[in-house]
């Protein structure tokens, strides 16, 4: 139940309040006087009928009926359209209906480290917030997703358990240079690599060197190549974390290491004309060579997370180390900076970064920072943590979603995702933004009890959460496995 303890928990049919065959009187004020807003040309035999006084489409909210057939929009109707459909939906007045969540941020850890996450409880927590598809990370399964072979073991263990779509990141480490072209033809929407130790043995960052290299081959095939940014140069000369301390630990990894890392990935895209995209950044201080690089054409995009908009480092304890994540959250002015950097673009999209482990790895050392493993695990609460945050700035829903669904998909070319449009997958979730709850980490899906986020006080109620049509909830079915392309 997603009340006022828990932000999680399937809800039946009544319990996200909407009526079957049921719609708006013709009357209603909200009705637009046109006959519809968007139809396919030809006739179709719907399945299902949505209806809300709020559907997001083309970035604004309208009243409307989605018409869902073989698990895609088949039309989009006035809200009071007669529809002969047995299976007809309408969401309570409190509810909109919003795009799912597309997740391009996500280590999923299996097979291989299925202790820390899999598949069965990443994507049931991914459902229970609201996202219908995650892009699995190359690491820190074993083994990493480096190969054609590692890629089959990957989908065999998402096939049967998944309960919302799933593609794969394949993972660029100096072994795999040369060879990445078969894993960009297997269906992995990119590569990941790492500029300084990832601390995992089995996926080795890239040298500067390296860097060009694997973005000049990448280049040739106009794939993209996704940067974990920091310098190892500089953080080897930084102080090294001292113990509980939190502020030692930001300091350990300053924001002269993204600066000096991001600045490498600028001159790589100049000099091949790739495509690379910056993950999670977390410092303000770098914005203003993403910016020159963009305002160059270079084809750079950048994403923060979540953690980086909600905390801040005057507000973490010595020894909270379900706060550690590397590269690190930083202060509060450079949290607004970040708000102010995806208001004006510079920033493109939001994306969890959901990286679990055990609890006793997470609380390794009793809060030492050098000792805890990094990662934050968010992905049941990243979308409504983000709304959260940006409601109290005056940013409205359909910007976060453009953040975090549309541009998302966009991303990864999932054009038929991220939207809800005539042809689109129908991907949908109805969500109540006004609802409050406190979040309780024991209550979250994800498979170990451990969040950052644990306590927080959240806005917005996932209500219901459809894959491609179907209702996802205890009894759902396995979803499908993403290809590029």
């Amino acid at each position: 139940m997603d009340g006022a303890a828990s932000p999680g928990g399937w809800s039946g049919v009544a319990e996200w309040k909407v009526t079957r065959g049921d719609a708006l009187h013709p009357a209603d004020p909200r009705i637009p006087r046109s006959s519809k807003i968007a139809r396919v040309s030809h006739d179709i035999a719907p399945s299902r009928v949505i209806r809300s006084s709020r559907v997001l489409i083309d970035g604004e909210f309208r009243p409307a009926a989605v018409v869902v057939e073989g698990g895609r929009i088949a039309a989009i109707e006035a809200v009071d359209a007669r529809l002969d459909i047995a299976d007809d939906i309408t969401l309570g007045d409190e509810q909109v209906l919003i795009p799912g969540i597309v997740d391009s941020h996500v280590h999923v850890n299996e097979p291989g480290r299925t202790e820390w996450e899999g598949f069965t409880t990443a994507t049931r927590a991914a459902a229970r917030g609201g996202v219908t598809t995650i892009v699995d990370m190359p690491l820190n399964s074993i083994p990493p997703t480096t190969t054609v072979e590692a890629l089959d073991l990957k989908r065999a263990a998402a096939a049967p358990q998944s309960v919302v779509d799933v593609g794969f990141w394949g993972g660029a480490i100096p072994s795999s240079l040369g060879a990445l072209e078969p894993l960009h033809d297997a269906g992995v929407f990119g590569f990941k690599c790492f500029l300084s130790p990832s601390g995992v043995d089995e996926f080795p960052h890239l040298s500067t060197e390296q860097l060009h290299a694997a973005m000049a081959e990448i280049a040739a095939f106009d794939g993209l190549l996704i940067v974990h940014a920091e310098d190892p140069a500089t953080l080897d000369a930084s102080p090294a974390p001292e113990g509980t301390s939190y502020g030692a630990f930001v300091r350990s990894r300053p924001e002269a290491s993204e600066q000096s890392a991001i600045g490498h990935v600028i001159d790589a895209v100049r000099a091949t004309g790739g495509r690379a995209h910056i993950l999670h950044l977390s410092s303000a201080a770098a914005l203003e060579q993403i910016k020159a690089a963009k305002a160059e054409g270079l084809r750079i995009t950048v994403e923060t997370c979540p953690h980086y908009l909600s905390f801040d480092e005057e507000s973490i304890p010595d020894g909270a180390t379900q706060y550690k994540c590397c590269p690190p959250i930083r202060d509060a002015h450079n949290q607004e900076l970040l708000w102010e950097a995806l208001v004006d673009g510079t920033i493109d999209i939001v994306a969890s970064d959901h990286s679990p482990s055990t609890a006793a790895l997470k609380f390794a050392g009793d809060g030492d920072f050098d000792l805890a493993w990094g990662g934050i695990s968010g992905l049941e609460l990243s979308f409504r943590a983000v709304w959260t945050g940006a409601a109290r700035r005056g940013i409205a829903l359909p910007q976060v979603l453009q953040w975090m669904s549309t541009g998302t998909a966009d991303l990864v070319g999932l054009s038929s995702k991220g939207r809800i449009a005539v042809g689109a997958d129908a991907d949908l979730v109805a969500f109540d933004p006004d609802a409050t709850f406190t979040v309780d980490a024991t209550a979250l899906a994800h498979k170990n009890p451990v969040s950052a986020f644990d306590g927080s006080e959240l806005r917005g109620r996932v209500a219901a959460t459809w894959v491609a049509g179907r209702l996802v909830d205890e009894d759902a079915q396995p979803a499908r496995l993403l290809r590029r392309g």
